[in-house]
């Protein structure tokens, strides 16, 4: 049968940079095919060049043939004519792919009047329509909002909607889940396997996280250095992966299966070095015992929160974002804390670290009553409780140096003695594993995972004893979290850390968490050991949670198409 997409030689080079060399795979009709590797392996200009959108210092040589034709040596008119009509994209981050100022109707309605020639009040319908398709609530109310009004997982509602607008055969998704919540996004998963059943449409998934894979997809590509490793039916790359590149993805994934935990076992790392020509090269370090035990927590709490409530002002009132929630961290410990977004995670984070005002219960830090505590008395105590962000380059001043970065937060924290600050710096820059000369550099020039280590520099170099760490791995490969999770515990041990560590990804809470606590609505629901809670969760939310969770084992694509034939 003749593939739909067949790409040959694929070769994409920019200034200095060759992104992808020699890069060959097909899709079918109806098929999902998932194309996997780290960032940076060429996962994405592969995709982009797909739809002809790199910058012009691009250079691409080989051939695409979509449906026999060369997508290379189309002209632009042409290649527009097949955009959002037969290809179509839904990108990684929707929030900076719709326009902000436009409402998501507006933006509906025109792929529709380009591309079906529908009147202004058809192309309305049609629109409202699509809503309805990927189950936005109250679609004729919503038609008229912005970006801005919707949740994470409505934008990439939305952005579906416009992706299959006009049906198009081919469907590329780059990252389409990547840091929504697990309901979220099994949802999103769901929906686009529904719909490319129902539109008889293939599915290009670029995915990093290999449990979504095991489900959703039937084929699957493995990327690294900007070549194609390996490509193989999903349950048999799972069960007997060839490429050593592979079977390191794999075995640095977690799923919420296993039942590692930190106290006992170091997860595997895939390290990226130099080979002898330049090339890049990788070495897996397996997993291992835990050479130095980590002590069990202590009896006393450094926090303390009794009844802590958190409000918003809104039009209709005051909305308690957190409404009433106790727990204790005690000295060593890692409190894990799940649930969906705007359930009250970052709200409780924010109160805890006195950014927000509690509007009502108790905040115990290291015994002392912080609740009301007046700025000019807390500033001294700030610096035993610190954060770690999700976003680091978000987070980091990208006008600022490493230095600068890590210097101004000792001199704010009353820290004189300049060559004391630089013996700090340099101290912390060791235990997080950067080298010495990262200091005159910039955030843009290091790597995701470098510059979540820079954040976690900032935090620790004020010596805290509570660090809270909101979703810190949720955006990082599967071989940079492992890395990650292991410095986290190292640190641990060395400094004798304790954790409140938020995270949608269970698998990663399971690991890194003593006790879990679930939220939902601005409440803890449920909570329990690091062990009960899986094994045997006695709320619906928490099993609701467990259940959407992607599974480790490839498996569930059979079962797909069972269901489709059916």
């Amino acid at each position: 049968m003749t593939p739909l997409l067949e790409i040959g030689k694929l070769s994409i080079s920019f200034p200095g940079l060759e992104a992808v060399r020699g890069f060959d795979l097909s899709i079918h009709a109806g098929e999902t095919l998932a194309l996997v590797g780290e960032s940076g392996c060429g996962k994405s200009v592969t995709a982009l060049s797909l739809m002809r959108l790199l910058p012009p210092p691009a250079r691409v040589d080989g051939s695409i043939l979509f449906e026999g034709r060369d997508l290379l040596a189309l002209s632009l008119a042409e290649v527009r004519d097949l955009r959002g009509r037969a290809i179509s994209m839904i990108f990684q981050e929707p929030m900076t792919s719709l326009n902000p100022v436009l409402s998501i109707g507006h933006q509906l309605e025109e792929v529709l009047r380009r591309h079906e020639k529908l009147s202004a009040r058809a192309a309305r319908t049609r629109a409202v329509e699509l809503l309805d398709l990927v189950r936005i609530p109250e679609p004729a109310r919503r038609i008229d909002d912005f970006a801005h009004n919707l949740s994470g997982g409505q934008r990439q509602r939305v952005m579906i909607a416009m992706a299959v607008a006009c049906r198009p055969r081919l469907l590329i998704a780059d990252e389409p889940t990547t840091a929504l919540d697990v309901t979220i996004q099994a949802q999103i998963l769901e929906l686009l396997d529904r719909l490319r059943r129902e539109f008889s449409m293939s599915l290009l998934l670029i995915t990093h996280d290999l449990g979504l894979v095991g489900q959703w997809a039937d084929r699957v590509a493995v990327m690294y250095a900007g070549r194609k490793v390996e490509e193989a039916a999903t349950q048999r790359l799972f069960e007997h992966p060839a490429h050593p590149y592979s079977r390191g993805l794999l075995a640095t994934s977690l799923h919420l299966e296993q039942e590692l935990h930190y106290r006992s076992m170091r997860l595997p790392e895939i390290r990226h070095e130099a080979g002898d020509a330049g090339e890049s090269t990788f070495r897996l370090i397996e997993a291992s015992p835990q050479r130095i035990p980590l002590p069990p927590p202590a009896d006393t709490p450094i926090l303390s929160l009794r009844e802590v409530r958190a409000c918003y002002r809104t039009p209709r009132g005051d909305f308690a974002a957190v409404d009433g929630v106790s727990l204790d961290i005690l000295r060593g410990q890692t409190i894990g804390l799940v649930g969906e977004s705007g359930c009250g995670k970052t709200t409780l984070s924010k109160t805890i670290l006195r950014l927000l005002e509690p509007a009502g219960g108790t905040i115990l830090l290291d015994g002392q009553d912080i609740t009301h505590l007046a700025e000019n008395r807390l500033r001294p105590l700030r610096s035993k409780v610190q954060m770690i962000f999700q976003d680091p380059f978000a987070s980091l001043n990208p006008r600022h140096s490493i230095e600068t970065i890590l210097d101004s937060v000792l001199s704010v924290h009353g820290l004189r003695d300049r060559a004391g600050r630089r013996a700090r710096i340099l101290e912390t820059l060791d235990h997080v594993g950067l080298p010495r000369q990262s200091l005159l550099r910039y955030p843009h020039e290091f790597s995701g995972g470098q510059r979540q280590r820079i954040g976690i520099a900032r935090a620790l170099i004020l010596k805290p004893s509570l660090v809270i760490c909101d979703e810190p791995v949720s955006a990082l490969d599967v071989s940079i979290q492992a890395q990650i999770l292991n410095l986290l515990v190292e640190l641990k041990r060395d400094f004798g850390l304790s954790y409140l560590f938020i995270s949608h990804d269970l698998s990663v809470v399971r690991y890194i968490a003593d006790e879990v606590f679930v939220m939902l609505g601005g409440r803890f629901v449920e909570h329990g050991d690091h062990r009960r809670i899986w094994d045997a969760p006695r709320h619906d939310y928490t099993r609701t949670l467990i259940e959407a969770a992607p599974a480790r084992k490839a498996g569930a694509p059979a079962s797909r198409l069972e269901l489709a034939a059916a």
